[in-house]
């Protein structure tokens, strides 16, 4: 881990320090326009590292979260302090926090860029004709009653409410789903 870190450091570091070369170069001959471009080259290469590094502390939190999940599916009493479902089987609970971790990789690869809004909608169709998943998605109703309205984890819940309502009407129509919100900006 720490030398993933190092690596992204020097690469950042050595980005900047670069740019600060390419623009001392400019300063020195004196081309205001020049200046302005790497400037905003710069601005924009900065924007692109800090995009980068939110993704890739979406994907850590997300390897943290499973880790405990890992854990608490090993063992019934770290379940019991993690999970809020009550009345479950120690077998019926990992598979719940199974369908958790599913779900959650999905909004995650949709998150960092690496499915489309359409190719989410196509593996959430597949996932919400999965039983376990389904009452799974209904026993946690309350827990996503908290997320903020605008963001992609209400909007990818309102979308799986919609799918799994319309798989409740025909079943054998589970590829459709009707009007659903457009995609979110990613956060």
């Amino acid at each position: 881990m720490a030398l993933r870190r190092s690596a992204a450091a020097r690469s950042i570091g050595s980005a900047l320090a670069a740019g600060l070369g390419l623009m001392r170069v400019s300063f020195a001959r004196g081309t205001r326009r020049r200046q302005e471009e790497l400037l905003l080259e710069l601005l924009k290469q900065l924007a692109l590292m800090t995009e980068e590094i939110h993704r890739a502390n979406l994907i850590q939190h997300y390897r943290l979260t499973t880790d405990q999940l890992d854990r608490a599916s090993d063992d019934s009493a770290l379940a019991d302090a993690s999970s809020t479902l009550d009345g479950l089987s120690d077998l019926r609970r990992r598979q719940m926090m199974y369908a958790n971790r599913q779900f959650g990789a999905l909004v995650l690869a949709h998150r960092v860029g690496a499915l489309d809004w359409d190719q989410l909608l196509g593996h959430l169709r597949v996932l919400c004709r999965n039983s376990v998943f389904a009452e799974y998605w209904d026993r946690t109703a309350e827990h996503r009653r908290s997320l903020p309205g605008e963001s992609v984890d209400a909007k990818v819940g309102v979308v799986v409410d919609v799918m799994l309502e319309e798989l409740a009407d025909d079943p054998d129509e589970w590829w459709v789903v009707g009007s659903v919100p457009e995609p979110p900006a990613h956060e």
